[in-house]
């Protein structure tokens, strides 16, 4: 069909994609590109590479634009086939997660799910490898999710919703848990006296570590968002104000978001997700 063109920072993102690809080396494009599949093989990222090699007067760059155009093609060809299997994988993932929403006796799926079924979706995800939660784990639920509306399965597209917002949660918090790792380290190999500046940092609630306003979006991420305006009225009430709670979800988006592949599914949704968490936050 018709496509629109694309938005300003719609080709900002490719453009970034362009640079960064033209400037991989050729082992390194098969995981790049698996990360952005549906970015990467759209027709308009191949006029995009064009469009650059006929503006530039660079013959280097012409050059590269060139060989990233014939690279990318090959590549995509082998990365569709290997994903097909990845995507059974996957499927047989996600299907493991949306089954967990049924009633364990009959099968069926009554919306809105009781808390007891969250959990058991819940449960699913977290016991997934992190390599699972991938861009296959997301662009099959994407699909299910586009299919279920379609056949006009409102229930099924709550459910499909609900496995998007445990997986954000779950991935955020596995990456916050990794980071707090990496400071550890960070300090475990400092002098004493940068040790305890950390450590005094933390008591202050700066590094906003193990500050209140850290354990309560800590407990956010594990919940269901349904349960969110509750928990986060009584933490108010109790010891966290609201704009360390708000600085928290912020410094969190900039520590894990930033660190995804611009344009990929993952940034996505784990972006929507604290989008959301905030605007709830602000809203109590």
């Amino acid at each position: 069909g018709m496509q629109r063109d694309p938005t300003a920072s719609e080709l900002a993102v490719m453009d970034d994609m362009i640079t960064k690809l033209s400037n991989a080396k050729p082992y390194e494009l098969p995981n790049a590109v698996s990360r952005a599949i549906r970015v990467v093989s759209s027709p308009r990222f191949f006029l995009r590479i064009a469009e650059r090699a006929d503006a530039t007067t660079d013959a280097m760059e012409k050059e590269k634009l060139s060989a990233l155009a014939d690279n990318l093609v090959n590549t995509i060809q082998a990365v569709v086939s290997m994903t097909e299997d990845t995507l059974d994988e996957r499927a047989k993932e996600v299907e493991k997660v949306v089954k967990a929403a049924s009633e364990p006796d009959s099968g069926e799926f009554l919306v809105p799910l009781s808390k007891e079924r969250v959990e058991a979706m819940r449960k699913e995800v977290e016991g997934l490898e992190e390599a699972s939660l991938n861009e296959g784990f997301l662009s099959t639920i994407d699909s299910w999710m586009n299919k279920a509306h379609q056949d006009g399965m409102d229930g099924m597209v709550t459910i499909m919703q609900t496995a998007l917002q445990i997986y954000a949660g779950t991935t955020i918090a596995r990456a916050r848990v990794r980071l707090q790792a990496n400071v550890g380290a960070a300090v475990s190999g400092e002098d004493q006296a940068a040790a305890d500046a950390v450590v005094d940092a933390t008591k202050k609630g700066d590094s906003g570590m193990n500050s209140a306003a850290s354990d309560l979006l800590e407990k956010l991420l594990h919940i269901d968002t349904d349960d969110w305006d509750v928990e986060i009225r009584s933490g108010i009430e109790n010891d966290v104000a609201k704009e360390d709670l708000v600085s928290e979800v912020q410094k969190t988006m900039e520590a894990v978001i930033l660190g995804l592949e611009n344009g990929s599914m993952a940034q996505r949704v784990q972006a929507e997700f604290l989008r959301e968490l905030v605007t709830r936050i602000e809203a109590v």
